[in-house]
């Protein structure tokens, strides 16, 4: 259990191989746990030293800092935690909500990111589902906070399809959140638009989503596909929010493809490009 020190508390990181570094970032309600297969995979290979950190508000993080629950906050979040650590260059991959930081983090810091994944991340918060929405609604989160039954029940009923593997995480997780980092963080997220800036992006992207993927619309891969030249997408025919346990080698496959694979350049974006389903990337 590794952690660094910043002026909103401590943030709490895993880290594990030799190599170059590979920077991790989790979802809402998870923690760094929901990477610990894919971080042993890809530190097995010898090329990556692999670094999965808890957000403010999350995991083991510090979470007290009613300022800090902001997609820029954790930006900057990991823009502290590189600068600490002394790395200087690093792709970033984020899942849900981790990976609409790793986007925004590409387009602030361009210069310090090589390539960027996301996994069932919103582009746009409208996309995510309604009662994710609502739980950002200060009032509405008060009120599943104050009685855990309805908050149980709203877990159960966007968790029903999923494995036991991740209705056990999950539940563990929300136990390790407090209010305010519950209701904010998704309430920024809610509001998030991050498709007018995506035409600036020029490094490598990948986009990762579960065809059957409830939390977040599967869409998003459209968006990402349309506005960012550099963008492969994997479609997952049997996943849901979580690829990484529903189809943990096909998904690490993927990864390890993008990682390795030289940087390819769409002559434009174009809106009609169609994504499909695949079991690997669809290529520009």
């Amino acid at each position: 259990m590794s952690s660094i020190v910043t002026e909103q508390g401590i943030l709490h990181y895993e880290s594990i191989g030799r190599g170059q570094p590979l920077i991790l970032l989790h979802g809402w309600i998870n923690s760094w746990d929901v990477w610990r297969d894919s971080m042993i995979a890809l530190a097995s290979q010898n090329r990556y030293r692999v670094y999965a950190l808890d957000f403010w508000g999350f995991g083991d993080s510090a979470k007290h800092s009613i300022t800090s629950f902001r997609v820029e906050s954790y930006v900057e979040m990991v823009h502290q935690f590189m600068d600490t650590l002394g790395i200087i260059r690093s792709p970033i991959f984020g899942h849900s909500m981790g990976g609409t930081v790793a986007l925004q983090f590409a387009l602030t810091y361009p210069e310090r990111i090589k390539k960027v994944a996301v996994v069932g991340s919103p582009i746009m918060g409208e996309t995510l589902n309604f009662f994710l929405k609502l739980s950002g609604y200060g009032w509405i989160a008060d009120l599943v906070w104050r009685y855990p039954v309805l908050r149980d029940s709203v877990m159960r009923i966007l968790l029903s399809g999923d494995s036991k593997q991740v209705r056990k995480m999950i539940s563990r997780d929300v136990q390790r959140t407090n209010m305010e980092s519950f209701f904010r963080s998704i309430d920024d997220l809610r509001k998030t638009d991050l498709s007018p800036q995506l035409v600036n992006l020029t490094i490598p992207t990948l986009g990762i989503y579960g065809v059957k993927d409830n939390i977040v619309s599967p869409k998003n891969a459209e968006l990402l596909n349309k506005f960012v030249k550099t963008a492969s997408i994997a479609m997952m025919e049997n996943s849901r929010h979580f690829p990484m346990t529903d189809e943990p080698e096909k998904f690490l496959q993927v990864l390890v493809q993008f990682l390795q694979a030289e940087p390819v350049l769409k002559a434009d974006p174009d809106p009609s490009t169609p994504v499909v389903p695949s079991n690997g990337l669809l290529r520009p």
